[in-house]
């Protein structure tokens, strides 16, 4: 059985998706940009201030989905500009310190409404 997460502690899915969805004991979670949950609206700054945001978002979707950053498994992170690895990667590692998830990255052309980072996770429930 598979179960639809929708939470207000991130953006509403800008197209046909689930913010999230839980099935046979795993939490797949839609990409994320940095979009403001209260605004639906792009934030200002660089890929540091994009990267917080994206993982701010997607701890939101996690914990309403009953699970934690803790338990995530697997993430998928798309940079606009490759270049962007070491700042996107000093904020990542302060969300995941310690028992971090497999990863992988991956240079994009781009990303929905200009973003510079967008990721993806999945998690046990």
């Amino acid at each position: 059985m598979k179960q639809i997460i929708t939470t207000d502690r991130g953006p509403q899915a800008i197209g046909p998706y689930a913010q999230a969805v839980r099935a046979n004991g795993l939490l797949f979670v839609s990409g994320q940009i940095p979009l403001d949950p209260a605004t639906g609206q792009m934030i200002e700054g660089d890929v540091a201030q994009q990267t917080a945001r994206v993982l701010e978002n997607l701890k939101g979707i996690v914990e309403a989905g009953g699970s934690s950053l803790e338990r995530v498994v697997k993430t998928t992170v798309y940079l606009v500009d490759i270049a962007d690895f070491a700042a996107m990667n000093e904020v990542y590692a302060r969300y995941f310190s310690q028992n971090p998830p497999a990863r992988a990255t991956v240079a994009v052309r781009e990303l929905p409404r200009g973003a510079r980072v967008e990721i993806e996770l999945i998690a046990l429930a």
